[in-house]
């Protein structure tokens, strides 16, 4: 069987405030779509992501992405009828529909709707109403509603993929769900149990109930890198891959970037493995002299290896000459280019050691660093 999961980001989202699409404000350092987009990796075959129209830079990012765009309809019905579409002649046999701003969907209802679509042609997260129901006039009570038998709708809603396009070609519109549109051509919809925490964000305090329920999954780590460099002869130094004018250069196996090796240690102190030295030992002839940032960009590809995302770094050099405050700037562009992160998620600054040590002797450059990184 092929599966797939539709999710719906097409809506504009204005009450839960912002001022931006909801789907596309940050959420625990991410995006809420990009929460979204992850429940569904390694769960489904395909992914389906329905963009309005006017969110061109998202089309712009997504389709180098692993994923199956599809644009939005004038509705939530609409739309989910175009992410069915972009399935079309894919051989999928089950389909997940799920709401984008449902971004703390565990792991457990999506392999619970799945598991119910062996025996029924649809299924559902549900949550029984244990609260009592008021009906009201403006601000005041006017009775109170039976809550025998009811639940609250949640999604992912998934079903037999033939089965729901039949439905939706068939429905005349104006439905609340999919559930809705299924049962109107008679689809047996079974209920699997819900979670409080799959919460749909609408209103703004959505927002920080969600942030601290992703809090408790985000696995954080902190690591630390350290490196020292003696000068030389020469006429310039090399500090996060930039060419840096001074009477001295500094000395090492590769091109001896002290602020470069510090960073790709920190990545893989953070990660538990261990050092440069481990994965480009100084005793092979290859490395003599190479470029530090590909020692960079492996530690920052093995954080993506292994499901992790750099977070931010903070790297300051130690010493008393070259100056690094007018660098400053193209190091931290450079380190950004280099890991492929925003610049305001580099640091790099430079401070003294009060002419103590090798470092205030001008005897060489010293280099402490530290990386954040977060896996979800």
């Amino acid at each position: 069987m092929t599966t797939a999961a539709i999710i719906v980001a097409a809506g504009r989202g204005q009450r839960a405030g912002g001022g931006t699409p909801k789907q596309w404000r940050h959420l625990a350092g991410r995006r809420v779509a990009d929460w979204t987009i992850d429940r569904f990796r390694g769960q489904v075959d395909h992914i389906v992501l329905v963009l309005s129209k006017e969110d061109a830079p998202a089309w712009e990012e997504f389709e180098s992405a692993d994923l199956i765009l599809a644009e939005g309809g004038s509705d939530r019905a609409g739309s989910v009828r175009s992410g069915l579409s972009a399935l079309n002649g894919m051989n999928v046999t089950r389909v997940l529909i799920h709401d984008v701003a449902r971004p703390c969907v565990s792991t457990e209802i999506i392999d619970a709707v799945l598991a119910a679509l062996d025996n029924f042609p649809g299924a559902a997260p549900g949550l029984a109403v244990t609260d009592a129901l008021w009906t009201a006039s403006d601000t005041m009570v006017t009775g109170t509603q039976d809550r025998s038998g009811l639940h609250a709708a949640q999604t992912p809603q998934g079903f037999h993929y033939d089965a729901i396009v039949a439905a939706h070609t068939a429905h005349p519109g104006g439905s609340a769900d999919d559930v809705e549109v299924a049962r109107a051509a008679g689809l047996d919809v079974c209920i699997v149990p819900g979670d409080t925490d799959n919460l749909k964000i609408t209103r703004p305090e959505d927002f920080a109930r969600a942030e601290r329920i992703l809090g408790t999954d985000m696995d954080v780590r902190l690591g630390n890198g350290y490196d020292v460099h003696r000068f030389g002869d020469g006429d310039h130094v090399i500090l996060c891959g930039i060419k840096v004018p001074h009477n001295r250069s500094l000395q090492g196996h590769s091109d001896a970037d002290v602020g470069m090796h510090a960073v790709t240690d920190a990545i893989y102190g953070a990660l538990a493995q261990g050092d440069i030295g481990q994965h480009f030992p100084p005793s092979d002839p290859q490395w003599k002299g190479a470029a530090s940032e590909i020692f960079l960009r492996h530690a920052v590809e093995l954080a993506g290896q292994m499901g992790y995302r750099i977070s931010n770094v903070d790297c300051t050099l130690v010493c008393e000459y070259p100056k690094v405050g007018p660098h400053a700037a193209a190091m931290q562009t450079e380190m950004a280019k280099i890991m492929e992160l925003r610049q305001d998620q580099i640091s790099v600054k430079a401070t003294t050691s009060e002419r103590l040590g090798f470092t205030g002797r001008g005897e060489g450059i010293a280099s402490i660093a530290t990386a954040c990184l977060v896996k979800s």
